[in-house]
Protein backbone atom coordinates (compact mmCIF):
# COMPACT_ATOMS: atom_id res chain seq x y z
CA UNK A 1 0.00 0.00 0.00
CA UNK A 2 1.36 3.50 -0.93
CA UNK A 3 0.01 6.82 0.73
CA UNK A 4 0.94 10.22 1.00
CA UNK A 5 0.25 13.12 3.23
CA UNK A 6 1.52 16.82 3.92
CA UNK A 7 2.46 17.77 7.62
CA UNK A 8 4.56 19.95 9.74
CA UNK A 9 7.64 16.60 10.06
CA UNK A 10 9.29 17.35 13.78
CA UNK A 11 12.77 15.83 12.59
CA UNK A 12 14.58 14.85 15.68
CA UNK A 13 17.92 14.01 14.27
CA UNK A 14 18.61 17.15 12.64
CA UNK A 15 16.32 18.93 15.16
CA UNK A 16 14.20 20.88 13.06
CA UNK A 17 10.78 21.46 12.26
CA UNK A 18 9.66 21.78 8.63
CA UNK A 19 6.19 21.30 6.29
CA UNK A 20 6.98 18.28 3.84
CA UNK A 21 5.16 15.91 2.09
CA UNK A 22 6.06 12.31 3.34
CA UNK A 23 5.00 8.96 0.98
CA UNK A 24 5.33 5.41 2.38
CA UNK A 25 5.35 2.18 0.73
CA UNK A 26 5.19 -1.03 1.65
CA UNK A 27 5.25 0.10 5.31
CA UNK A 28 8.63 2.18 4.95
CA UNK A 29 9.35 5.82 3.97
CA UNK A 30 9.86 6.22 1.03
CA UNK A 31 10.08 9.88 0.74
CA UNK A 32 10.26 13.17 2.37
CA UNK A 33 9.85 16.32 0.69
CA UNK A 34 10.13 19.54 1.97
CA UNK A 35 7.18 21.73 1.19
CA UNK A 36 6.55 25.52 1.17
CA UNK A 37 3.01 25.38 1.98
CA UNK A 38 0.85 26.36 5.22
CA UNK A 39 0.18 22.71 6.44
CA UNK A 40 -1.54 21.92 9.46
CA UNK A 41 -0.74 19.19 12.62
CA UNK A 42 2.55 17.51 13.32
CA UNK A 43 4.31 14.41 12.75
CA UNK A 44 6.98 12.61 14.84
CA UNK A 45 8.53 9.16 15.43
CA UNK A 46 6.30 7.52 17.83
CA UNK A 47 6.90 6.56 20.96
CA UNK A 48 8.76 3.53 22.86
CA UNK A 49 8.62 2.52 26.74
CA UNK A 50 12.16 1.62 27.54
CA UNK A 51 11.19 -0.63 29.99
CA UNK A 52 8.51 -2.71 31.21
CA UNK A 53 6.14 -5.30 32.22
CA UNK A 54 3.29 -6.14 29.37
CA UNK A 55 2.39 -8.95 32.44
CA UNK A 56 1.86 -5.68 35.03
CA UNK A 57 -1.28 -4.57 32.47
CA UNK A 58 -3.23 -7.76 33.05
CA UNK A 59 -3.32 -7.78 29.40
CA UNK A 60 -1.57 -10.11 26.76
CA UNK A 61 0.67 -8.36 24.74
CA UNK A 62 -1.63 -8.61 21.52
CA UNK A 63 -4.33 -6.76 23.93
CA UNK A 64 -1.68 -4.06 25.65
CA UNK A 65 -0.83 -2.83 22.41
CA UNK A 66 -4.38 -1.97 21.47
CA UNK A 67 -4.51 0.48 24.35
CA UNK A 68 -0.80 1.44 24.21
CA UNK A 69 -1.09 2.89 20.47
CA UNK A 70 -3.89 4.92 21.01
CA UNK A 71 -1.15 6.84 23.09
CA UNK A 72 1.30 7.18 20.40
CA UNK A 73 3.08 4.01 21.49
CA UNK A 74 4.67 1.95 18.87
CA UNK A 75 7.09 -0.18 20.77
CA UNK A 76 8.29 -1.61 24.18
CA UNK A 77 11.78 -3.05 25.49
CA UNK A 78 9.53 -5.81 27.85
CA UNK A 79 10.89 -7.76 30.04
CA UNK A 80 8.77 -10.90 30.35
CA UNK A 81 10.34 -11.53 33.75
CA UNK A 82 6.67 -11.79 35.65
CA UNK A 83 6.05 -14.77 33.27
CA UNK A 84 8.92 -16.44 33.78
CA UNK A 85 8.98 -16.34 37.39
CA UNK A 86 5.54 -18.64 37.13
CA UNK A 87 6.09 -20.65 33.87
CA UNK A 88 9.65 -20.15 33.09
CA UNK A 89 10.74 -20.68 29.36
CA UNK A 90 7.24 -21.67 28.21
CA UNK A 91 5.96 -17.75 29.27
CA UNK A 92 8.77 -16.34 27.58
CA UNK A 93 7.74 -18.25 24.54
CA UNK A 94 4.14 -17.08 25.05
CA UNK A 95 4.58 -13.48 25.26
CA UNK A 96 7.00 -13.78 22.01
CA UNK A 97 4.41 -15.78 19.72
CA UNK A 98 1.52 -13.70 20.94
CA UNK A 99 3.10 -10.23 20.16
CA UNK A 100 3.85 -11.37 16.68
CA UNK A 101 0.05 -11.58 15.98
CA UNK A 102 -0.26 -7.53 16.35
CA UNK A 103 1.50 -4.85 14.16
CA UNK A 104 3.71 -3.50 17.55
CA UNK A 105 7.07 -3.55 18.01
CA UNK A 106 7.74 -5.80 20.75
CA UNK A 107 11.11 -6.18 21.94
CA UNK A 108 11.89 -8.78 24.35
CA UNK A 109 14.07 -9.53 26.90
CA UNK A 110 16.50 -12.54 28.67
CA UNK A 111 15.27 -12.69 32.28
CA UNK A 112 18.21 -12.65 34.15
CA UNK A 113 17.04 -13.47 37.42
CA UNK A 114 14.55 -16.60 37.67
CA UNK A 115 14.12 -16.73 40.51
CA UNK A 116 15.24 -13.20 41.78
CA UNK A 117 16.58 -14.72 44.80
CA UNK A 118 17.17 -17.87 46.91
CA UNK A 119 14.80 -16.38 49.48
CA UNK A 120 11.38 -16.94 47.72
CA UNK A 121 9.49 -19.77 45.96
CA UNK A 122 8.84 -19.17 42.00
CA UNK A 123 7.14 -21.26 39.90
CA UNK A 124 10.29 -21.78 37.68
CA UNK A 125 14.02 -21.27 37.15
CA UNK A 126 15.68 -19.81 34.45
CA UNK A 127 20.05 -20.93 34.28
CA UNK A 128 22.48 -19.73 31.99
CA UNK A 129 22.30 -22.46 30.03
CA UNK A 130 18.09 -20.79 28.82
CA UNK A 131 19.66 -17.19 29.07
CA UNK A 132 22.28 -18.56 25.96
CA UNK A 133 19.38 -20.08 24.03
CA UNK A 134 17.34 -16.70 24.49
CA UNK A 135 20.01 -14.82 23.47
CA UNK A 136 20.24 -15.96 20.66
CA UNK A 137 17.10 -15.20 19.32
CA UNK A 138 16.22 -12.18 17.08
CA UNK A 139 12.89 -11.53 19.15
CA UNK A 140 15.45 -11.34 22.31
CA UNK A 141 17.52 -8.23 22.12
CA UNK A 142 18.79 -7.48 25.86
CA UNK A 143 19.38 -9.53 29.03
CA UNK A 144 16.77 -7.98 30.92
CA UNK A 145 16.79 -6.47 34.50
CA UNK A 146 20.07 -7.65 36.46
CA UNK A 147 17.84 -7.87 40.10
CA UNK A 148 20.66 -10.23 42.00
CA UNK A 149 22.70 -6.88 42.47
CA UNK A 150 24.80 -8.41 45.74
CA UNK A 151 25.35 -11.32 43.40
CA UNK A 152 27.27 -8.88 40.90
CA UNK A 153 28.82 -7.01 43.59
CA UNK A 154 29.71 -10.01 45.16
CA UNK A 155 31.23 -12.52 42.49
CA UNK A 156 28.26 -14.93 42.30
CA UNK A 157 29.37 -17.61 39.48
CA UNK A 158 25.82 -18.05 37.80
CA UNK A 159 25.15 -14.09 37.66
CA UNK A 160 28.79 -13.33 35.96
CA UNK A 161 28.11 -16.45 33.29
CA UNK A 162 24.54 -14.34 32.35
CA UNK A 163 26.37 -11.59 31.81
CA UNK A 164 29.24 -13.12 30.14
CA UNK A 165 26.87 -14.73 27.99
CA UNK A 166 25.14 -11.45 27.17
CA UNK A 167 28.53 -10.00 26.22
CA UNK A 168 29.26 -12.65 23.51
CA UNK A 169 25.88 -11.68 21.59
CA UNK A 170 26.68 -8.56 22.26
CA UNK A 171 23.63 -7.75 23.29
CA UNK A 172 23.20 -4.82 26.27
CA UNK A 173 22.66 -5.82 30.24
CA UNK A 174 19.36 -3.42 32.12
CA UNK A 175 20.31 -2.81 35.63
CA UNK A 176 18.65 -2.56 38.68
CA UNK A 177 20.41 -0.53 41.75
CA UNK A 178 18.02 0.84 43.91
CA UNK A 179 19.79 3.01 45.78
CA UNK A 180 23.34 2.00 45.12
CA UNK A 181 26.00 5.02 45.27
CA UNK A 182 29.61 5.09 46.00
CA UNK A 183 31.80 2.26 45.41
CA UNK A 184 28.92 -0.37 45.25
CA UNK A 185 27.66 1.39 42.28
CA UNK A 186 30.53 1.23 40.76
CA UNK A 187 31.82 -2.28 41.66
CA UNK A 188 27.78 -3.48 39.83
CA UNK A 189 27.58 -1.76 36.90
CA UNK A 190 31.20 -2.38 35.98
CA UNK A 191 30.77 -5.87 36.93
CA UNK A 192 34.15 -5.70 38.43
CA UNK A 193 35.92 -5.29 35.38
CA UNK A 194 38.32 -2.27 34.34
CA UNK A 195 36.20 -1.66 31.54
CA UNK A 196 36.07 2.06 29.98
CA UNK A 197 32.10 1.83 30.03
CA UNK A 198 30.01 0.37 32.17
CA UNK A 199 29.17 -3.83 31.48
CA UNK A 200 25.72 -3.34 32.70
CA UNK A 201 24.46 -0.23 30.96
CA UNK A 202 21.04 1.38 32.28
CA UNK A 203 18.90 1.74 35.29
CA UNK A 204 14.86 2.48 36.04
CA UNK A 205 15.35 2.24 40.00
CA UNK A 206 16.79 5.80 40.92
CA UNK A 207 14.45 7.12 42.72
CA UNK A 208 16.71 10.68 43.79
CA UNK A 209 18.33 13.20 41.64
CA UNK A 210 21.92 12.74 43.17
CA UNK A 211 22.12 9.04 42.84
CA UNK A 212 20.77 9.46 39.37
CA UNK A 213 23.30 11.81 38.70
CA UNK A 214 26.09 9.72 40.01
CA UNK A 215 25.34 6.91 37.80
CA UNK A 216 25.18 8.78 35.12
CA UNK A 217 28.58 10.52 35.85
CA UNK A 218 29.73 6.75 35.47
CA UNK A 219 28.57 6.71 32.43
CA UNK A 220 24.94 4.36 33.10
CA UNK A 221 21.66 5.41 30.92
CA UNK A 222 18.98 6.53 33.09
CA UNK A 223 15.18 5.84 32.87
CA UNK A 224 12.73 8.11 33.99
CA UNK A 225 10.20 6.29 35.18
CA UNK A 226 6.84 6.55 35.80
CA UNK A 227 4.32 3.80 36.30
CA UNK A 228 1.01 3.35 38.20
CA UNK A 229 2.98 2.88 41.69
CA UNK A 230 6.70 3.84 41.13
CA UNK A 231 6.47 7.86 40.10
CA UNK A 232 10.11 9.05 39.99
CA UNK A 233 9.30 11.89 36.87
CA UNK A 234 9.18 14.89 39.05
CA UNK A 235 12.51 13.86 41.25
CA UNK A 236 14.84 12.88 38.30
CA UNK A 237 13.52 14.71 35.18
CA UNK A 238 15.87 18.23 35.45
CA UNK A 239 18.60 15.79 34.51
CA UNK A 240 17.28 15.77 31.02
CA UNK A 241 18.96 19.26 30.71
CA UNK A 242 22.36 18.12 31.52
CA UNK A 243 21.76 13.99 29.80
CA UNK A 244 19.73 14.76 26.46
CA UNK A 245 21.67 11.62 25.28
CA UNK A 246 21.61 9.45 28.21
CA UNK A 247 17.76 9.83 29.23
CA UNK A 248 15.10 7.17 28.44
CA UNK A 249 11.22 7.02 29.32
CA UNK A 250 9.79 4.08 31.02
CA UNK A 251 6.41 2.91 33.19
CA UNK A 252 7.83 -0.61 34.07
CA UNK A 253 4.83 -1.24 35.68
CA UNK A 254 1.19 -0.30 33.87
CA UNK A 255 -2.00 -0.95 35.56
CA UNK A 256 -5.36 -0.99 33.20
CA UNK A 257 -6.91 1.47 34.48
CA UNK A 258 -3.60 3.86 33.69
CA UNK A 259 -3.27 2.56 30.73
CA UNK A 260 -6.23 3.84 29.33
CA UNK A 261 -5.24 7.28 30.00
CA UNK A 262 -2.10 7.60 29.24
CA UNK A 263 1.90 5.64 28.52
CA UNK A 264 4.82 7.56 27.05
CA UNK A 265 2.96 10.32 26.18
CA UNK A 266 2.29 11.13 29.46
CA UNK A 267 5.64 11.67 30.08
CA UNK A 268 5.80 13.83 27.04
CA UNK A 269 3.22 16.10 27.98
CA UNK A 270 4.48 16.96 31.61
CA UNK A 271 7.83 17.57 30.18
CA UNK A 272 6.89 19.87 27.63
CA UNK A 273 4.54 22.21 30.13
CA UNK A 274 7.29 21.84 32.22
CA UNK A 275 9.18 23.53 29.86
CA UNK A 276 11.58 20.80 28.63
CA UNK A 277 13.13 21.85 24.88
CA UNK A 278 11.21 19.44 22.47
CA UNK A 279 13.55 17.89 21.19
CA UNK A 280 15.29 16.52 24.12
CA UNK A 281 12.25 15.03 25.29
CA UNK A 282 11.63 13.37 22.11
CA UNK A 283 14.65 11.92 21.80
CA UNK A 284 14.32 10.34 25.52
CA UNK A 285 10.72 9.15 24.42
CA UNK A 286 12.64 7.34 21.25
CA UNK A 287 15.46 8.10 19.62
CA UNK A 288 17.62 7.15 22.62
CA UNK A 289 15.72 3.78 23.02
CA UNK A 290 16.46 2.96 19.81
CA UNK A 291 20.32 4.01 19.56
CA UNK A 292 20.71 1.65 23.06
CA UNK A 293 19.13 -1.24 21.91
CA UNK A 294 19.91 -1.18 18.40
CA UNK A 295 15.72 -1.17 17.34
CA UNK A 296 14.54 -1.57 13.85
CA UNK A 297 12.16 1.15 14.31
CA UNK A 298 11.63 4.42 12.41
CA UNK A 299 12.49 8.07 13.09
CA UNK A 300 10.62 9.41 10.24
CA UNK A 301 13.93 9.06 8.02
CA UNK A 302 13.80 7.53 4.27
CA UNK A 303 14.09 3.69 3.69
CA UNK A 304 12.94 3.09 7.86
CA UNK A 305 10.26 1.51 9.33
CA UNK A 306 6.86 3.98 9.02
CA UNK A 307 6.53 4.36 12.94
CA UNK A 308 5.15 7.89 13.56
CA UNK A 309 2.06 9.70 15.13
CA UNK A 310 0.01 12.67 13.96
CA UNK A 311 -0.62 15.28 16.64
CA UNK A 312 -2.89 18.43 16.81
CA UNK A 313 -0.94 21.10 18.21
CA UNK A 314 2.38 20.77 20.11
CA UNK A 315 0.35 22.67 22.99
CA UNK A 316 -1.51 20.49 23.09
CA UNK A 317 -0.32 17.29 21.91
CA UNK A 318 -3.31 15.09 21.22
CA UNK A 319 -2.31 12.41 19.49
CA UNK A 320 -4.56 11.55 16.21
CA UNK A 321 -3.24 8.83 14.89
CA UNK A 322 -0.72 6.40 15.24
CA UNK A 323 0.83 4.44 12.47
CA UNK A 324 3.11 1.11 12.38
CA UNK A 325 4.81 -0.18 9.61
CA UNK A 326 2.64 1.60 7.78
CA UNK A 327 -0.29 0.72 9.50
CA UNK A 328 -2.71 2.45 10.55
CA UNK A 329 -3.27 1.31 14.43
CA UNK A 330 -5.07 3.71 16.05
CA UNK A 331 -7.01 7.25 15.28
CA UNK A 332 -8.75 9.56 17.78
CA UNK A 333 -8.27 7.65 20.91
CA UNK A 334 -9.81 4.48 19.78
CA UNK A 335 -7.20 1.07 18.41
CA UNK A 336 -8.21 -0.45 15.13
CA UNK A 337 -6.09 -3.66 16.23
CA UNK A 338 -8.98 -5.65 16.83
CA UNK A 339 -8.98 -8.48 19.88
CA UNK A 340 -7.62 -12.09 19.38
CA UNK A 341 -8.58 -15.04 21.17
CA UNK A 342 -5.10 -16.18 23.68
CA UNK A 343 -4.64 -19.51 24.98
CA UNK A 344 -4.68 -20.22 28.77
CA UNK A 345 -1.28 -21.58 30.39
CA UNK A 346 -0.80 -21.50 34.07
CA UNK A 347 1.09 -23.14 37.31
CA UNK A 348 -1.04 -22.95 40.31
CA UNK A 349 -1.22 -25.70 43.14
CA UNK A 350 -2.73 -24.90 46.44
CA UNK A 351 -5.16 -25.70 48.63
CA UNK A 352 -7.32 -23.93 50.45
CA UNK A 353 -6.68 -22.05 53.78
CA UNK A 354 -8.95 -21.68 57.26
CA UNK A 355 -8.57 -19.18 59.35
CA UNK A 356 -6.25 -20.56 61.56
CA UNK A 357 -3.20 -20.91 58.76
CA UNK A 358 -2.94 -17.02 59.21
CA UNK A 359 -2.32 -16.88 63.07
CA UNK A 360 0.85 -15.74 64.28
CA UNK A 361 2.32 -16.31 67.48
CA UNK A 362 3.99 -13.30 68.85
CA UNK A 363 5.64 -13.36 71.94
CA UNK A 364 6.20 -9.86 73.27
CA UNK A 365 4.29 -6.74 72.16
CA UNK A 366 7.65 -4.99 69.72
CA UNK A 367 7.04 -5.74 66.16
CA UNK A 368 9.05 -4.88 62.55
CA UNK A 369 6.61 -3.13 60.51
CA UNK A 370 6.53 -2.63 56.72
CA UNK A 371 5.99 1.05 55.95
CA UNK A 372 4.53 0.93 52.54
CA UNK A 373 5.22 4.36 50.72
CA UNK A 374 3.00 5.70 48.24
CA UNK A 375 4.27 5.68 44.81
CA UNK A 376 7.03 4.29 45.58
CA UNK A 377 8.31 0.69 45.66
CA UNK A 378 10.53 1.14 48.65
CA UNK A 379 9.65 0.74 51.93
CA UNK A 380 10.92 1.56 55.47
CA UNK A 381 11.07 -0.25 58.52
CA UNK A 382 8.75 0.70 61.42
CA UNK A 383 9.11 -0.61 65.25
CA UNK A 384 5.86 -0.40 67.24
CA UNK A 385 3.69 -1.55 70.50
CA UNK A 386 1.22 -3.99 69.99
CA UNK A 387 -1.05 -5.48 72.39
CA UNK A 388 -1.35 -9.57 71.57
CA UNK A 389 -4.71 -10.66 71.67
CA UNK A 390 -3.69 -13.85 72.98
CA UNK A 391 -0.22 -14.09 70.98
CA UNK A 392 -2.35 -13.84 67.99
CA UNK A 393 -1.93 -10.61 66.91
CA UNK A 394 -4.32 -9.40 63.93
CA UNK A 395 -4.24 -5.77 63.75
CA UNK A 396 -4.85 -2.68 64.97
CA UNK A 397 -7.25 -0.61 62.88
CA UNK A 398 -6.84 3.00 65.18
CA UNK A 399 -2.73 2.56 64.24
CA UNK A 400 -3.21 1.29 60.72
CA UNK A 401 -1.36 -1.83 61.76
CA UNK A 402 -2.57 -4.14 59.42
CA UNK A 403 -1.70 -8.12 59.13
CA UNK A 404 -0.14 -9.06 55.55
CA UNK A 405 0.58 -12.62 54.18
CA UNK A 406 2.08 -14.43 51.84
CA UNK A 407 0.36 -17.73 50.50
CA UNK A 408 2.95 -19.79 48.33
CA UNK A 409 0.51 -20.82 45.38
CA UNK A 410 2.73 -23.26 43.51
CA UNK A 411 2.63 -25.53 46.57
CA UNK A 412 1.21 -25.93 50.16
CA UNK A 413 3.23 -24.58 52.66
CA UNK A 414 3.05 -22.60 55.74
CA UNK A 415 1.59 -18.99 55.50
CA UNK A 416 4.29 -16.02 55.85
CA UNK A 417 2.83 -13.27 58.24
CA UNK A 418 4.15 -10.37 58.79
CA UNK A 419 2.52 -6.67 59.85
CA UNK A 420 2.22 -3.26 57.32
CA UNK A 421 1.11 0.59 57.94
CA UNK A 422 -0.46 2.73 55.26
CA UNK A 423 -2.66 0.79 53.79
CA UNK A 424 -4.97 2.73 55.60
CA UNK A 425 -8.13 -0.31 55.51
CA UNK A 426 -10.89 0.66 58.05
CA UNK A 427 -12.04 -2.74 57.25
CA UNK A 428 -11.86 -6.14 55.28
CA UNK A 429 -8.69 -7.36 52.82
CA UNK A 430 -7.56 -6.97 49.68
CA UNK A 431 -5.44 -10.14 47.90
CA UNK A 432 -3.49 -10.23 44.53
CA UNK A 433 -1.41 -12.67 42.65
CA UNK A 434 -0.02 -9.80 40.83
CA UNK A 435 3.19 -9.82 43.63
CA UNK A 436 6.22 -8.99 42.05
CA UNK A 437 8.30 -11.55 41.42
CA UNK A 438 7.51 -14.76 42.17
CA UNK A 439 3.42 -13.97 41.93
CA UNK A 440 2.51 -16.33 45.03
CA UNK A 441 -0.73 -14.57 47.11
CA UNK A 442 -0.49 -11.28 48.99
CA UNK A 443 -2.59 -10.24 51.02
CA UNK A 444 -3.39 -7.19 53.62
CA UNK A 445 -6.36 -7.10 56.20
CA UNK A 446 -7.89 -5.96 59.05
CA UNK A 447 -9.11 -9.52 60.29
CA UNK A 448 -8.27 -12.74 59.79
CA UNK A 449 -12.18 -13.78 58.39
CA UNK A 450 -11.91 -11.33 55.71
CA UNK A 451 -8.81 -12.07 55.09
CA UNK A 452 -9.00 -15.88 54.87
CA UNK A 453 -11.87 -15.33 51.99
CA UNK A 454 -9.74 -12.92 50.26
CA UNK A 455 -7.17 -15.47 49.95
CA UNK A 456 -9.44 -18.38 48.99
CA UNK A 457 -11.46 -16.51 46.10
CA UNK A 458 -7.69 -16.50 44.22
CA UNK A 459 -7.13 -19.80 45.14
CA UNK A 460 -10.81 -20.79 43.18
CA UNK A 461 -9.57 -18.39 40.80
CA UNK A 462 -6.22 -19.74 40.22
CA UNK A 463 -4.82 -15.98 40.19
CA UNK A 464 -6.22 -12.89 40.08
CA UNK A 465 -7.44 -9.84 42.79
CA UNK A 466 -10.04 -10.15 44.72
CA UNK A 467 -11.38 -8.06 47.94
CA UNK A 468 -13.60 -9.14 50.66
CA UNK A 469 -15.56 -7.20 53.20
CA UNK A 470 -17.97 -9.60 55.41
CA UNK A 471 -20.85 -10.52 52.77
CA UNK A 472 -19.23 -8.58 50.03
CA UNK A 473 -16.73 -9.73 47.62
CA UNK A 474 -15.19 -8.72 44.49
CA UNK A 475 -12.54 -10.49 42.36
CA UNK A 476 -11.24 -9.97 38.87
CA UNK A 477 -10.19 -13.77 37.72
CA UNK A 478 -6.72 -13.57 35.77
CA UNK A 479 -6.61 -16.97 34.42
CA UNK A 480 -2.97 -16.54 32.13
CA UNK A 481 -0.05 -17.81 34.32
CA UNK A 482 -2.89 -16.23 37.43
CA UNK A 483 -1.52 -12.73 35.99
CA UNK A 484 -3.34 -11.88 32.95
CA UNK A 485 -6.02 -12.25 30.93
CA UNK A 486 -7.22 -11.92 27.54
CA UNK A 487 -10.45 -9.93 28.00
CA UNK A 488 -10.78 -6.91 26.01
CA UNK A 489 -8.45 -4.30 27.93
CA UNK A 490 -10.81 -1.69 28.26
CA UNK A 491 -13.63 -4.24 30.28
CA UNK A 492 -10.38 -5.23 32.27
CA UNK A 493 -9.84 -1.51 33.15
CA UNK A 494 -13.43 -0.76 34.59
CA UNK A 495 -12.93 -3.66 36.46
CA UNK A 496 -9.91 -2.68 38.18
CA UNK A 497 -11.17 0.54 38.46
CA UNK A 498 -13.82 -0.44 40.09
CA UNK A 499 -12.09 -2.98 43.25
CA UNK A 500 -9.76 -0.17 43.53
CA UNK A 501 -12.17 2.20 44.17
CA UNK A 502 -14.14 -0.46 46.37
CA UNK A 503 -10.80 -0.43 48.39
CA UNK A 504 -10.52 3.08 48.96
CA UNK A 505 -13.94 3.14 50.35
CA UNK A 506 -12.30 0.62 52.87
CA UNK A 507 -10.00 3.28 53.85
CA UNK A 508 -7.05 2.74 51.78
CA UNK A 509 -5.86 6.39 51.15
CA UNK A 510 -2.91 4.81 48.57
CA UNK A 511 -3.13 6.01 44.80
CA UNK A 512 -2.89 2.15 43.73
CA UNK A 513 -3.48 0.42 46.56
CA UNK A 514 -3.18 -3.38 44.32
CA UNK A 515 0.02 -2.31 42.92
CA UNK A 516 1.44 -0.93 46.29
CA UNK A 517 0.82 -4.90 47.42
CA UNK A 518 2.04 -5.96 44.78
CA UNK A 519 5.26 -4.71 45.38
CA UNK A 520 5.08 -5.67 49.27
CA UNK A 521 6.66 -8.90 48.04
CA UNK A 522 9.73 -7.58 45.99
CA UNK A 523 12.51 -8.76 47.85
CA UNK A 524 15.10 -7.03 45.76
CA UNK A 525 13.58 -3.89 46.65
CA UNK A 526 14.79 -2.73 50.43
CA UNK A 527 14.20 -2.04 52.99
CA UNK A 528 11.51 -4.18 54.30
CA UNK A 529 9.68 -6.97 52.13
CA UNK A 530 7.73 -10.40 53.27
CA UNK A 531 8.01 -13.25 50.64
CA UNK A 532 6.47 -16.48 51.52
CA UNK A 533 9.54 -17.97 53.32
CA UNK A 534 9.28 -14.74 55.93
CA UNK A 535 9.76 -11.23 56.55
CA UNK A 536 13.24 -10.18 54.67
CA UNK A 537 15.49 -6.94 55.19
CA UNK A 538 16.85 -6.24 51.48
CA UNK A 539 19.18 -3.77 52.87
CA UNK A 540 21.67 -6.71 54.26
CA UNK A 541 19.72 -9.55 52.03
CA UNK A 542 18.67 -11.45 54.75
CA UNK A 543 15.32 -12.58 56.92
CA UNK A 544 14.63 -10.78 60.01
CA UNK A 545 12.30 -11.39 62.67
CA UNK A 546 8.50 -9.35 63.31
CA UNK A 547 8.91 -9.86 66.95
CA UNK A 548 11.67 -7.89 67.81
CA UNK A 549 11.78 -9.43 71.72
CA UNK A 550 12.84 -12.46 70.41
CA UNK A 551 15.17 -11.33 68.66
CA UNK A 552 16.94 -9.73 71.73
CA UNK A 553 16.43 -12.49 73.51
CA UNK A 554 17.94 -15.33 70.69
CA UNK A 555 21.10 -12.37 70.85
CA UNK A 556 21.16 -12.55 74.28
Amino acid sequence: MTFSFKTNLIDILDREIYAAQVTVEEGKIRSIERISETVQGFTLPGFIDAHVHIESSMLVPSEFARLATVHGTVATISDPHEIANVMGMEGVNYMIENGKKVPFHFFFGAPSCVPATKFETAGAEINAADIDALLSRPEIVYLAEMMNYPGVIYGDKEVHEKIKIAQKHNKPIDGHAPGLQGEQMRNYFYAGTEDRWPVISTDHECFTFDEADGKLDQGVNIMIREGSAAKNFNELIPLLNYYPSKIMFCCDDKHPDSLIHEHINGHVKRALKAGYDLFDVLQAASMNVINHYQLPVGVLQQGQSADFIQIDTLDDFNILKTYIKGILVAENGKPLIASIPAATINNFSCKKRSQADFALDINGNTIRVIEALNGQLITKELHENILPEGNNFQSDVEKDILKIVVVNRYNDAPVSVAYIKNFGLKKGAIASCVAHDCHNIVAVSTNDEDLCKAVNTIIENKGGLSLNSGSESMSIALPIAGIMTDKDGYTIAEEYTNIDKKAKELGSKLDAPFMTLSFMALLVIPQLKLSDKGLFNGSTFEFTSVAINNERAMSS
